[in-house]
């Protein structure tokens, strides 16, 4: 039923001459799936309240309730024919839900609340959707959908996934908005986050890193009402400087089952390094910063390592808001294993002599899709300097695209060998003693893979089809003599 619902919303909104792509799509989506999410909450709320003897009052004003303007209902539980649609709906969604709701952030206790996060996701985007009678087609549709059982939200979160994945391959950079899962999924088990820890991505996009590491710190062992309080308020942490990322992170957070992410809308790289302080720090650090982008030359003052390169200003900002003995896995271009610009060598100098880099991990080509940069995975650990780093160099038997992605079974050699970091054909161990320590080059030639047989000078393959000629001539006579 999901997946025919989102699939009618795309058709509808195809249809719009407001909506004219993917992200588009997503976008419009995203607002009136969670004005439907708010009220299905708002509906356990009351229960909730309802069975311990308690009264709950509600976040959202009747006027502005979803069975008020979108659904309300008839005796047989169909949508009044009366609801609003066409130029009526347009005109109260622009011109007073949108407004109300954007008083939320204003009012709001403090930023971990939904009602800050309705104030904010409201005040960073606009109906898109120019006819209101597809906008009522779209208010229909997501009607039908539930959020109620765990079940229909695991459901809800794998389809949207699958949005937020299609629009990562809408045009753009698709590490831009997708990392993908497989990956995510390798790195957060090589970190091994537990219950207890504050984990943070300054380039948070669709949060993926974060939900991931949700779902694998809910496995991780039989959850208390204490840990369950930890994981809602008091784990998961990012910053964001696009809208459209940042609210479809704050959507991807709420249907995996995070209430109120706490995720903050700003420019991550616009803070003074010098100002962090203890209190800002965090135990680990998971993510794909943008890479490829600039950074204007009042930002890179905020640094002591200058450079426009996006990517290294975040690894700087990473390395410092990392708690000593935190831990950290952060993707990156492959190039800055080996970069000989002064910023790539300090800031190479920096991480090692500050941190433990135990692991690199060499992806191949076509990872991201529609990213044609190789990058790699750089694991490390705040608090001492490193010895020696193990390389694992992902290489497979096929070209990864849209069709061929990435797997899980893809990396299992990679997990099973980072354990104990043994040598194989695809693995090999760098003392850090033995590269250059004026430029800290790290890239490294894997020494384990099977050496290809040298090309034969010319006179020596002439000299082999000459001795073929003769072997082949001496058959020929021999059968020539039994005729």
């Amino acid at each position: 039923m999901f997946e025919q619902a989102f699939k009618n919303i795309d058709d509808t909104l195809w249809k719009d001459a407001g909506c004219s792509s993917e992200l588009d799509y997503v976008e419009q989506t995203s607002w009136v799936l969670f004005l439907k999410y708010l009220d299905d909450l708002e509906k356990d709320k009351a229960t909730a309240a309802e069975l311990a003897g308690k009264t709950y009052t509600n976040i959202i004003a009747p006027k502005y309730q979803w069975t008020t303007w979108a659904a309300p209902k008839l005796a047989n539980g169909k949508i009044d024919h009366n609801a609003l649609t066409g130029d009526d709906l347009v005109d109260f969604v622009n011109g007073e839900l949108f407004p109300y709701l954007k008083k939320f952030k204003a009012n709001a206790e403090n930023a971990n609340t939904i009602e800050y996060k309705i104030g904010e996701i409201f005040s960073e985007l606009k109906n898109r959707i120019q006819s209101g009678y597809n906008l009522r087609e779209v208010v229909n549709h997501i009607d039908e959908l539930r959020f109620r059982t765990h079940k229909e939200k695991h459901e809800m979160s794998h389809l949207y996934e699958g949005k937020i994945k299609n629009m990562g391959n809408a045009g753009r950079n698709g590490g831009e908005y997708y990392t993908p899962r497989p990956l995510i999924k390798t790195i957060v088990k090589v970190v091994a986050p537990e219950i207890g820890n504050t984990i943070y991505d300054g380039a948070v996009g669709s949060a993926g890193f974060l939900v991931e590491s949700f779902e694998y710190l809910k496995r991780s062992k039989k959850l208390s009402t204490a840990d369950t309080q930890t994981l809602q308020k008091n784990t998961f942490y990012g910053k964001e400087k696009k809208s459209l990322a940042y609210i479809i992170g704050i959507m991807n957070m709420i249907l995996h089952g995070v209430e109120a992410p706490n995720i903050v809308h700003t420019n991550t790289l616009a803070e003074n390094l010098a100002d962090i302080q203890e209190k800002d720090r965090y135990d680990v650090i998971l993510a794909n910063p943008p890479f490829g982008g600039k950074e204007r030359a009042e930002v890179q003052q905020n640094f002591p390592i200058k450079t426009g390169e996006t990517a290294t200003l975040f690894l700087q900002h990473f390395i410092k808001i990392l708690k000593a003995g935190g831990k950290a896995g952060v993707i990156i271009k492959n190039t800055f294993l080996s970069n000989t610009d002064n910023a790539s060598i300090a800031l190479r100098k920096e991480l090692l002599n500050n941190c433990n880099l135990h692991t690199v991990l060499d992806l191949p080509g076509g990872t991201f899709t529609g990213a044609g940069v190789k990058t790699v995975v750089l694991f490390f650990e705040k608090g001492s300097s490193t010895k020696k780093t193990w390389f694992y160099q992902l290489n497979l038997d096929r070209n990864l695209g849209k069709t061929n992605a990435l797997n899980e079974k893809d990396l299992a050699e990679f997990i099973a060998l980072q354990k104990t970091h043994a040598d194989s054909e695809n693995s090999w161990t760098v003392n850090l003693k033995d590269i250059d320590q004026t430029t800290f080059d790290l890239s490294a030639k894997n020494p384990n893979t099977p050496e290809e047989a040298p090309l034969r000078e010319p006179k020596e393959i002439l000299q082999a089809m000459k001795t073929l000629n003769k072997e082949s001539e001496a058959v020929l006579n021999s059968i020539m003599e039994l005729l």
